[in-house]
């Protein structure tokens, strides 16, 4: 059981990854993302998770720094994630990339590196750029988003060094159950983006329900839900009050009850694009 935001989880290659970080996806350069991620820090987060479309690596790097000096911690405490976008996505441009991702943050290595969409025909070239970028010790985890099963088969077909990391969007109304089962079977450790569905779920009753049950509000107890279904979880928030509400989810725990109520509320429903069918 995840008892505080620093607990972590083992990925598959030994490297252990805080159960709990902030994600900043469009989340522009300026103060407020300073901000946001110094907040996070300050309160005790400790993952980060950016991304080359984003736009926003050196705003991100900006308040590591900061961070790292105000609060007296190390880099090595902090676990930073990126991604490499689909126009980039081959072997050299790949590896270009993530020195382009690395200055960006002013960082000398990522904690994991990921493939943000399979694109397909490039995503396993890519990937012979992630391992190659780990065996040389530049990154240490590396791993993909956006992933399904047929995705991961495919690439586990021809790649030296398994992904540690599928980081997909979910939450109560799309549970994915397919890829985390497969995920869970390989070894793969799962993570969620749009972990609140963008805020649609706030005035979901059953949800509300049990939010009121445990004194909790919605965004807590689906937050929990993520991690008791053994799911790694990046929400996004800028305000610090939600930043230290959203990490405010260690002090109780969701009975296996209400866990299957809150499965149930599936309906594969996405606000993101299908990873099967997008075209960017």
């Amino acid at each position: 059981m995840v008892k505080n935001l620093q607990d972590t989880t083992t990925l598959n290659n030994g490297v252990k990854m805080p159960w709990f970080g902030l994600g900043v996806f469009k989340v522009e350069e300026g103060p407020e993302l300073v901000n946001a991620v110094k907040y996070a820090i300050k309160h005790g987060y400790r993952s980060i998770d950016t991304a080359a479309i984003y736009e926003n690596e050196a705003g991100v790097g900006q308040a590591i720094r900061e961070a790292i000096e105000e609060e007296g911690i190390s880099r090595e405490d902090l676990f930073i994630t990126s991604k490499v976008w689909n126009s980039e996505l081959g072997y050299e441009s790949t590896l270009a990339a993530y020195e382009a991702s690395l200055n960006k943050l002013g960082l000398d290595y990522l904690d994991l590196y990921l493939i943000h969409w399979p694109v397909e025909g490039k995503y396993k070239d890519a990937w012979r750029a992630l391992e190659t970028l780990y065996k040389e010790g530049k990154v240490r985890a590396i791993g993909v988003s956006n992933f399904q099963v047929h995705h991961l088969e495919d690439l586990l077909k021809d790649a030296e060094i398994k992904p540690m990391i599928n980081q997909v969007e979910y939450h109560p109304r799309l549970t994915q159950l397919e890829v985390k089962t497969f995920c869970q079977d390989n070894g793969i450790q799962l993570e969620a983006w749009s972990p609140l569905m963008q805020g649609q779920l706030l005035d979901q009753p059953v949800l509300k329900d049990i939010a009121n049950k445990y004194n909790k509000t919605v965004p807590q107890v689906i937050l929990r839900w993520d991690l008791q279904n053994g799911v790694v979880t990046i929400p996004k928030s800028t305000k610090e009050h939600r930043i230290v509400e959203n990490a405010n989810i260690f002090d109780f725990e969701l009975s296996n009850e209400d866990m299957e109520l809150i499965n149930s509320l599936n309906q594969n429903l996405r606000v993101g694009p299908d990873p099967d069918n997008f075209d960017f």
